[in-house]
């Protein structure tokens, strides 16, 4: 079977930017499956995706004109129902072989086949295979119905009456195979093979694509335009290096890869040309420079070696004129008012310290149901203070005060009014502007970190308090009001307050108790909220045992660990590895027996003591036992409070031969009570010596 390129392209008005890249993948992507179903695509056929500012395209090799036919076995009806006694065709089965469009002369063809407990009919025909027309109509109305569409727009056709809803107007549609045009239609449009290129920079206003093969050169050549996405993605991130080495002095344009792609998304034909500001507005902290310059005109700013803010800048243009000095200064002329605006911001702030911006924290609402900002920042002091006393005494707890205090005024100030991603960077600047120590403004500025996975830890003992205290209070006031995070809804961002809680109780290996910090923090809100601590813990531990599998972990380890519900966060790690080596002894099956059987006998007794009689250990079995444990619990326990988590798993391991003689040769429920709970409370502090580092029973099989 012959076949030829194919090359499908829907030509446009600007598509929004933030979601190019989505929809052009998404475009070709079920395009091509969709072509592949009818079986009109070869098993090495190879789909090439392209999107650019004003179009989204496909080009597939190796599309057939037609797809191969299908041998179909179709199920009709039970024997029972299509056959009478005498073995004729029932009026049913003749309708149903009307349907297919044959007729009584097909029955003596059809099969019987088993299908569950009865007989079956089947049908055996041959189904043509598609057209590619007919195939490629459904697959690019399948393709345009997927599309992951922000927001639909509604537009009205060219008779004026008809409209159409998409992301946006739709001005051509091109569908070649090889130089055929196929007749296809899609949004009110019929195919052909012409397109446009460049909005200013195309050699004419529309012109024919000779083959679905001539279709990424021709849009380079005649309509001036880098059609696929990647590569002018490649091509933008080359000219910037090659603009930041002309720059020279090292400089280097800042690494933001989410800016890159959305440059990309603007741009047909990119141009990167070199700007600059004024020298003086380097005297505004880079932050802000840079998030204006980044976020409202789509700029590349340059860095030098050491991190520092240059005053040049690059510009990704979509035209390329002989002289680029009027596009250079209009750049300029347009990121002027930005920088001037948030220099004069700062300036303002400055005139204001953050002590005398506290009460109007009072006027910001947090929630409706648990007050102001203002408030808020109350409960983060009293949580702050209470866990900075617990991990460095007086000294940790007042300088933790003092930046719970200040950390949220930066939100009613002028620069962050205007700017929201500053909250906290600006916060640190204005801290230091008041005199205040760097420990606690880089607090000020670290509390709201890690703000999302990867992100660094508080640099220093101070902003951890704070942010423990910043997040545990959002986690304990959005559960007590019932604000709960629901499938993929997370509107409070509860599961990375979470995982924040978490990170950093692990990795500073902070020696305080989780269940103790949610239950420290839940006195602060008063009648505000109802007490959920318990769902709160099981939420982080939930939360824990998700980033433990992600980290490898198998769920059978992480399960083992965490039933015990460990509360320093900072042993997890240890009694993890502790119980991966203890799973690879050769006891280690055997004694996660044991213990899931002495958990179930346990369960079935009300609370026996853990305590063992030596005068009424009659049987070897339990005399050898208690010896045992005499010997070796004691080493177990000294190794586990001294935190050798393996070394005691490796001692407990030496009990596997008078467990296993006890369970053979002991009957633990004794007619004779005192021996009964004798056995029983042997078996109690078996369960407890062993059980310290983890649920050994979770890992029986």
């Amino acid at each position: 079977m012959t076949t030829k390129n194919l090359l499908v392209e829907l030509f446009v008005e600007e598509l929004p930017p933030k979601a190019l890249k989505k929809l052009g993948d998404a475009f070709a992507g079920v395009l091509f499956e969709q072509l592949k179903a009818y079986g009109l695509t070869a098993a090495d056929s190879v789909l090439t995706s392209f999107a650019s500012p004003r179009r989204l395209a496909a080009h597939v090799t190796a599309v057939a004109a037609q797809g191969a036919d299908k041998a179909v076995s179709q199920k009709l009806m039970p024997v029972a129902v299509g056959l009478d006694s005498s073995g004729n065709a029932t009026p049913a089965l003749l309708k149903k072989l009307q349907a297919l469009g044959t007729d009584a002369s097909a029955v003596a063809g059809l099969k019987r086949a088993p299908d569950g407990k009865a007989e079956a009919l089947f049908y055996d025909s041959t189904v043509k295979g598609a057209t590619l027309t007919e195939g490629l109509q459904k697959a690019l109305l399948e393709a345009i119905t997927k599309l992951p569409i922000p927001k639909v727009m509604t537009y009205q056709l060219a008779d004026g009456w008809s409209d159409v809803k998409f992301v946006r107007p739709v001005h051509r549609l091109i569908a070649l195979h090889g130089a055929t045009t196929l007749t296809v239609k899609a949004l009110g449009l019929e195919a052909s093979n012409m397109t446009e290129g460049h909005r200013f920079e195309s050699d004419v206003k529309a012109f024919a694509i000779r083959e679905a093969d001539s279709y990424e050169a021709q849009m380079l050549e005649q309509g001036k335009v880098i059609a696929s996405y990647s590569k002018r993605k490649a091509e933008i991130a080359k000219q910037l290096a090659a603009a930041a080495a002309i720059v020279g002095g090292g400089v280097k344009a800042i690494d933001d890869d989410a800016l890159l792609d959305e440059v990309t998304a603007l741009v047909e034909r990119p141009n990167v040309l070199v700007c600059e500001f004024e020298k003086e507005f380097l005297d505004v902290p880079q932050e802000c420079l840079i998030l204006t310059m980044k976020a409202n005109q789509k700029y590349f700013p340059l860095l030098e070696a050491s991190g520092k803010l240059s005053n040049k800048f690059l510009v990704v243009s979509n035209i390329s004129p002989l002289d680029a000095s009027a596009v250079i200064q209009g750049n300029e002329r347009v990121v002027r008012p930005r920088l001037a605006d948030a220099k004069f911001f700062f300036d303002q702030d400055r005139k204001k310290t953050l002590a005398s911006r506290v009460a109007g924290l009072d006027k910001v609402v947090y929630h409706n149901k648990l007050g102001s900002q203002g408030e808020r920042v109350e409960r983060v002091r009293a949580i702050a203070k209470a866990i900075g006393q617990q991990l460095g005494g007086d000294a940790l707890a007042q300088h933790a005060d003092q930046a719970a205090q200040l950390a949220k005024t930066d939100l009613v100030t002028d620069m962050v009014g205007e700017f929201p991603e500053l909250q906290g960077t600006m916060g640190r600047y204005y801290a230091l502007n008041d005199g205040l120590s760097a420990e606690v403004a880089d607090a000020i500025e670290d509390h709201y970190k890690p703000r999302f996975a990867g992100d660094d830890l508080p640099r220093n003992d101070v902003g951890v308090v704070v942010a423990l205290a910043d997040k545990l209070e959002t986690l304990v006031g959005m559960f007590g009001i019932g604000n709960l995070p629901t499938g993929d809804k997370d509107p409070f961002a509860l599961r990375r307050h979470a995982l924040g809680v978490i990170r950093m109780l692990v990795e500073r290996d902070l020696r305080v108790g989780l269940a103790d910090l949610v239950a420290g923090a839940t006195p602060v809100f008063g009648d505000k909220i109802q007490d959920a601590s318990a769902a709160l813990v099981d939420f982080i531990y939930d939360r824990l045992a998700g980033s433990l599998r992600e980290q490898g972990y198998s769920a059978q380890e992480v399960d083992a660990v965490l039933a015990l519900r460990p509360q320093y966060l900072g042993d997890v790690a240890k009694r993890l590895a502790a119980v991966r080596a203890f799973a690879a002894l050769s006891e280690a099956p055997a004694l996660a027996a044991a213990n899931k059987r002495i958990s179930n006998i346990l369960k079935k007794t009300d609370g026996v003591d853990a305590h063992v009689s030596e005068l009424l250990l009659q049987e070897p079995g339990e005399k050898n036992l208690y010896a045992a444990m005499q010997q070796v619990a004691p080493q177990a326990s000294a190794q586990f409070e001294a935190g050798d988590y393996a070394a005691s798993l490796q001692t407990l391991a030496a009990l596997r031969a008078p467990v296993d003689a006890f369970f053979e040769g002991v009957m633990v429920n004794a007619e004779q009570a005192d021996l009964r709970l004798n056995r029983l409370g042997l078996l109690a502090t078996l369960h407890h010596a062993m059980n310290r580092v983890a649920d050994l029973s979770r890992l029986a099989t």
